[in-house]
C-alpha cells in the first residue's frame, strides 16, 4: 500500500527524473560517438592477471649428474606410457648395468628402446640391455619403454634357447679322447656367432630370462643365452675373441676352486659351477648328489663370495636331486641349468632349466634350426 502524504506536503512529479535520465543518456552517446569518429576506441575492461606460474617438477636427471664426480657420466631416462622409473646413472660407452623391469597389472614389459618409434614396433636391434653401451649425448640417453597384453605374449609362445659350449679347437678334424663331442671347431663357433649377429638376436641377462619365466617380460622370438661350462684354455683364447667381434653376450660357468682364469671381457659374465663339486664321487655321479645340505651351501658360497655374483648355477655333469635343489636354493640360486634338452620357457621350473649341447661338427644349417 502507498504511504499517505504528511498534512501540507505535496507529491513531487516523477517527469524531471524521467528527462534527466534521457539527457544523460543522449550526452553519453555524444561522447562515444565523437571518439569513434577520431579514431580512439572507448577504455576497455583491464584484463586479469595472468595465471600465477607453477613450479614445475626438479631435473632429476641434472641433480644427479650435478652430484657426481664421474666426469663420463650418463643419465640414462625412462619414457613411455605408464613408465614411472626415476633416472639413473651409468657410465658414458660402457655397458649398461641392468635396467629396469617395471611391473604392471594386466601389462607385460617388453624392453627398452632407443626410441619411440622402435618401441612401437618393437624393433629387436634397438632394444637395449646390459650387452650394449651407453651412447650419450650430452651426458643424456633416454630409453623408451613397450608393453604388450598377457594375451600377446601367450601367443607368441617364445621358447628361449640356452646353448652349452665346452671347449674349442683350431683343428678341422676336432680333438682325439673322450672330450671330441665337446669340443667346437672355432671356424663353425665363427659361423654360429655371426648368424646370431647377423640375425640381430637378442641376448637376455639372467635377471632378464628369470623375469620372462615369472610372465613379467616378453622377450624376442629371437633370442638366445650363450653358455661356456668349465673356462677350459681354448674359451679365453679363441671363443672370446669371436664373441667380442660379433658383440655376443655369454656366461662362462667358472669352477672356482681349478684355479682357471678367464682373459676379461665385459661381453662375458662369470657365475657359478661351483667350487669344488666338479668332481664325481666312488659311485660315478656328481659329489653334489653325494654331499649334505651344509656342504652344498658352504661350497656354492664359497664360489660366489669369488665371482661376487650369484643367481645362476649349473650344475657339474647335470647331476642334481630334490635334496642338491633345496640346497641351492637355501644358498640363495634363482635359477639352476641342468643339461638335459630343451628351451626355457614361460613357467619354466627356475631350477632345472634346460640347455642345448652344441657338438662337434654340427652343420650351420642344423644350428639354425635348434636357434630359430
Amino acid at each position: 500500500m502507498p504511504r499517505p502524504l504528511e498534512p501540507g506536503r505535496r507529491a513531487m512529479p516523477a517527469r524531471p527524473v524521467v528527462v534527466l535520465a534521457a539527457v544523460v543518456l543522449v550526452v553519453t552517446g555524444l561522447i562515444l560517438a565523437l571518439a569513434l569518429t577520431r579514431g580512439t576506441a572507448p577504455p576497455e575492461p583491464s584484463a586479469a592477471p595472468p595465471p600465477a606460474e607453477q613450479s614445475e617438477e626438479p631435473d632429476t636427471a641434472a641433480q644427479l649428474l650435478a652430484a657426481s664426480e664421474d666426469p663420463q657420466a650418463c643419465a640414462v631416462t625412462f619414457a613411455g606410457e605408464a613408465v614411472e622409473e626415476r633416472p639413473m646413472l651409468v657410465s658414458a660407452d660402457e655397458p649398461y648395468p641392468e635396467l629396469p623391469i617395471p611391473v604392471r597389472d594386466g601389462r607385460v614389459f617388453a624392453g627398452w628402446y632407443t626410441s619411440a618409434e622402435a618401441a612401437g614396433t618393437l624393433a629387436t636391434r634397438e632394444r637395449v640391455n646390459i650387452a650394449d653401451a651407453a651412447r650419450c649425448d650430452e651426458r643424456r640417453r633416454p630409453l623408451h619403454g613397450a608393453w604388450r597384453t598377457p594375451a600377446e605374449v601367450a601367443r607368441a609362445d617364445v621358447g628361449v634357447p640356452v646353448l652349452m659350449y665346452h671347449l674349442f679347437t683350431e683343428r678341422p678334424e676336432g680333438i682325439e679322447g673322450p672330450l671330441q663331442r665337446l669340443a667346437t671347431d672355432i671356424d663353425d663357433f665363427d659361423a654360429q656367432m655371426g648368424h646370431l649377429a647377423d640375425r640381430g638376436f637378442y641376448h637376455p641377462s639372467w635377471r632378464e630370462l628369470s623375469a620372462f619365466i615369472d610372465g613379467d617380460l616378453q622377450l624376442p622370438e629371437r633370442s638366445v643365452v650363450v653358455t661356456d661350462d668349465d673356462v677350459h684354455p681354448s674359451w679365453s683364447d679363441l671363443a672370446i675373441p669371436v664373441l667380442e667381434r660379433h658383440g655376443i653376450l655369454a656366461t662362462s660357468f667358472v669352477i672356482t676352486g681349478s684355479g682357471r682364469e678367464q682373459t676379461p671381457s665385459q661381453l662375458v659374465l662369470q657365475r657359478s659351477h661351483t667350487h669344488d663339486m666338479h668332481t664325481r664321487a666312488d659311485d660315478g655321479r656328481g659329489r653334489m648328489l653325494s654331499w649334505s645340505s651344509e656342504q652344498i651351501i658352504s661350497d656354492l658360497e664359497t664360489s660366489t663370495d669369488l665371482l661376487h655374483a650369484k643367481e645362476v648355477v649349473a650344475y657339474p655333469f647335470g647331476h642334481y636331486d630334490d635334496a642338491a635343489l633345496q640346497a641351492v636354493r637355501a644358498a640363495g640360486f634363482e635359477l639352476g641349468l641342468t643339461t638335459e634338452t630343451g628351451r626355457v620357457h614361460a613357467g619354466s621350473d627356475k631350477l632345472t632349466l634346460p640347455r642345448i649341447a652344441i657338438d662337434y661338427g654340427l652343420p650351420l644349417e642344423d644350428f639354425i634350426d635348434l636357434v630359430g
